[in-house]
């Protein structure tokens, strides 16, 4: 009897893959659910019962869920009457009560019940949660970060959840709320893309390409028109520019500015260091540049027209880099604009028309007022996260005020309302890029109502203060989106403070 042969190997068939082996570290699915569609039960009534129906329902308010306990803390009453579809059972739990829900989460404070009702859910099926027992729980709730739609959860695979809030809090501390604006724009642009999937994720690349570092995307036209838009503004500016200096400057003092080229580059320098402090930290560009040309014997009255000619253009590159790079919240912006601008006028007028008496009474009280804001600001910036930013209501009168004091006091806009919406708990780099933004249009404003009644001279220290302003302008900019948080709240403490102290010195000496 002959054998069969044997297949050769070509003819077998093809071996499965290995499976993949598990990677070492968590391996938790992580997972978002929409909780309002399923029942849940939570056994236990007690703290930590209380804990987990907070989490359930401060993520999914419109889940129904039901609680059984012989007891309940007074905490889950108040949610009940908060939540009409979370119900109470007063009895001592029975496998009955798993009957009708999807998910189960146990938090009694008994062991062996706790064991017990857990193989119950498993023998009905149903995803179950023990407090405190990793190893008995289908899974976990994480540490939830919240900024609007955007929700992130941490996971340390039930290893340590006290490290799991610690990130929380450092991530809730870092992520801005203005976040929450950034998704409802990408939801209206993704509403917009057409073509098929490639398509609309190369435009959405080309549209996020400035969050990378690359070039913001815009369309053919918008290019076009901000090119018109751009060469107009330049049109204008070289116009507005040409007619005030031929006013005001004649040909001889051009040329003493070329003769005295040491003296330039100390203004240039001066002007540089000024606004780079001023553009990361919102503030500081008059107190910076005041200290600097007292302290090489220049006279007071040429700082004080020098400091507020120069500063509208160093304000106007210091905004338009801020917009550039993404700091400016428009909202805020569009608040300040109008209120600053005529509390900037209002405070030049009356400065030039009743002279400095008055403003000499003005800023010891602004300066008594800011040195404490900027201790509060210190403290702010070591303290434990808080539960959120202060809603300021009169944003309106806060810019008016800055703008006022800023014309009829000699300084002030960046210490007051920057230092103001920083300590109520806003963002420090978006305040700052949206409070720079404006003080271009308030120190305009300023600085033609003093060109329409007083006139300006010293063309020499304004011409080095543009010149360095201007080349700090985009440095400043940078760097205000990436120090963080907490050093950005100390740099406009100390410099509140410093400004508080330069503003009090006169009344010592």
């Amino acid at each position: 009897m002959t054998s069969s042969p044997l297949p050769s190997e070509a003819a077998l068939p093809p071996l499965a893959p290995p499976a993949a082996e598990a990677p070492a570290g968590n391996n938790l699915f992580p997972v978002f659910l929409k909780l309002e569609k399923f029942r849940v039960l939570v056994v236990g009534g007690g703290a930590v019962g209380l804990e987990k129906l907070a989490a359930i329902l401060g993520n999914s308010p419109a889940t129904a869920v039901t609680v059984v306990s012989e007891t309940f803390l007074p905490g889950i009453v108040l949610l009940a009457e908060q939540h009409p579809q979370l119900q109470l059972r007063h009895h001592a739990y029975t496998h009955v009560d798993l009957v009708g829900h999807d998910i189960i989460f146990v938090a009694t404070d008994n062991p062996v019940l706790n064991r017990g009702i857990k193989a119950h859910a498993a023998d009905l099926g149903l995803l179950c949660n023990v407090a405190d027992t990793p190893d008995e729980c289908d899974f976990y709730l994480g540490s939830i970060v919240q900024k609007g739609d955007l929700k992130i959860a941490i996971s340390t695979n039930g290893k340590s959840p006290t490290v799991a809030k610690r990130l929380r809090a450092v991530l809730a501390d870092a992520l801005p709320n203005e976040l929450q604006e950034v998704l409802q724009h990408m939801t209206i642009i993704r509403g917009k893309l057409a073509g098929d999937f490639a398509n609309k994720v190369k435009s959405l690349n080309a549209v996020t390409a400035e969050l990378a570092g690359g070039p913001a995307y815009e369309s053919p036209a918008a290019k076009r028109w901000r090119k018109i838009a751009t060469a107009s503004l330049l049109a204008f500016a070289g116009m507005l520019v040409f007619n005030i200096l031929s006013y005001y400057v004649t040909w001889d003092q051009v040329w003493g500015v070329a003769s005295n080229a040491r003296m330039f580059y100390i203004f240039v320098a001066i002007g540089f260091g000024a606004q780079l402090i001023d553009g990361l930290l919102g503030m500081g560009y008059g107190v910076v540049t005041a200290i600097s040309l007292m302290s090489i014997n220049i006279a007071p009255a040429a700082v004080s027209a020098s400091i507020h000619t120069a500063e509208m253009f160093a304000s106007g590159a210091s905004g338009y880099h801020h917009y550039r790079f993404g700091n400016v919240n428009k909202k805020l912006f569009k608040v300040l604009l109008i209120p600053g601008v005529l509390g900037a006028i209002t405070g030049a007028y009356l400065l030039s028309r009743f002279g400095e008496t008055y403003g000499a009474y003005v800023k010891p009280l602004l300066a008594v007022y800011l040195l404490l804001l900027g201790l509060r600001i210190l403290t702010k910036a070591f303290s434990k996260p808080g539960k959120g930013r202060t809603k300021h209501k009169k944003l309106g009168l806060l810019a008016a005020a800055g703008g006022f004091l800023d014309s009829f006091g000699g300084g002030g806009w960046g210490p007051l309302v920057t230092s103001t919406l920083i300590a109520g708990g806003r963002t420090p780099q978006y305040v700052i890029g949206s409070v720079s933004v404006t003080e271009f249009f308030v120190t305009f404003a300023s600085a033609v109502t003093f060109f329409a009644t007083i006139g300006i001279t010293h063309w020499q220290i304004i011409l080095g203060l543009v010149v360095g302003g201007i080349a700090a302008a985009p440095f400043a900019a940078r760097l205000a989106g990436r120090i963080p948080t907490r050093w950005m709240f100390v740099g406009v403490g100390l410099m509140v403070i410093v400004w508080s102290l330069w503003a009090l010195r006169r009344l010592f000496m």
